[in-house]
């Protein structure tokens, strides 16, 4: 499952620590997903295992308070630093992801689309907050089939930017998908509209032709902005010394695209190539990589965010 590092303009933990979040979120998906998995295929262990578990946490503490005739003094003296730092967040609660049986799954397949449905509603959470900060998701990305799609089929190693806002010279630009893997940079711009919709055009044309059956209707030419958002990255890349493979896509996953005008440069990704395309990316094996971590930074640099403190915060500073 691809990491969700930038969504819109809210605020992303990716922003605060490009390198350590990308390795935590892969750990934490692989540990819920065996401890899940786990009680999937033992229950009754799995129920008896916290109730043991429980158990010997609050002996181990009774024995140590026993043994140890100084912890009533320590606790004295530790007093007033426990005082500044009760209300202290020492964990973000955001990364406490607790997956559940919402019902017994027949398969392992079953089990792990209920694993996945629920780690990509933790994915937004996870992606929208800080340590101090969040932003407030639009329904509307919850209920995002392509966004889900492309979270769910890419490898943990690729990084997604959905429909980000780049700040260049202070201006908000609005920009389409990026997908940032170990060593190429996808710019995706989406034209998804009715099933079976046929999109056709060449590239000196501002406008496309959208045709439903015998309905027709203009649309603006993709490649427009498919070239603007090139055009920003390569600028970026340039003035912070990266350099990564840019590879340009205009994707229709229900329609089909009919572009007569030479198509070097950008791929053009219809429902009649989705699956295929994905399935190349899904072979994409290579690790992590430093430019890819540079290149992340880059972009997070130079993005627009919208945020306010988190209600804890809020209050503590306000005391």
């Amino acid at each position: 499952m691809a990491q969700l590092i930038k969504l819109q303009d809210y605020i992303s933990r990716y922003q605060v620590d490009a390198k350590r979040y990308p390795t935590q979120y892969i750990r934490l998906k692989k540990s819920k997903w065996d401890r899940l998995k786990e009680e999937w295929e033992n229950p009754v262990e799995f129920e008896d295992q916290w109730e043991d578990d429980e158990l010997i946490v609050n002996e181990r503490k009774t024995l140590f308070q026993k043994l140890n005739p100084f912890k009533r003094k320590e606790k004295e003296l530790a007093f007033e630093v426990e005082d500044e730092e009760e209300h202290e967040p020492q964990e973000d609660p955001q990364s406490d992801f607790q997956p559940q049986l919402l019902f017994h799954p027949k398969t392992v397949g079953e089990l792990r689309r209920m694993y996945m449905d629920q780690l990509f509603s933790f994915q937004l959470s996870w992606a929208s907050t800080t340590m101090r900060e969040k932003s407030n998701i639009d329904a509307k990305y919850y209920r995002s089939s392509l966004l889900k799609d492309l979270l769910m089929k890419l490898p943990d190693t690729f990084f997604v930017m959905y429909e980000p806002i780049f700040l260049i010279k202070k201006a908000p630009v609005e920009m389409g998908i990026i997908i940032i893997t170990p060593t190429e940079c996808y710019c995706i711009q989406n034209i998804e509209a009715e099933e079976r919709a046929t999109f056709t055009g060449i590239n000196s044309d501002r406008f496309w032709e959208k045709r439903i059956g015998e309905q027709m209707n203009r649309v603006v030419n993709p490649m427009i902005s498919l070239n603007r958002m090139e055009m920003i990255i390569k600028a970026l890349f340039e003035q912070n010394d990266v350099s990564m493979k840019i590879q340009k896509v205009v994707l229709s996953r229900n329609g089909y695209i009919d572009y007569p005008g030479s198509s070097y440069g950008v791929e053009f990704i219809d429902r009649r190539h989705y699956e295929n395309w994905v399935e190349q990316l899904q072979n994409h094996h290579s690790p992590m990589k430093h430019m890819q971590f540079k290149v992340t930074e880059t972009f997070l640099n130079n993005v627009q965010t919208t945020s306010f403190m988190r209600a804890e915060w809020f209050t503590e500073e306000g005391e």
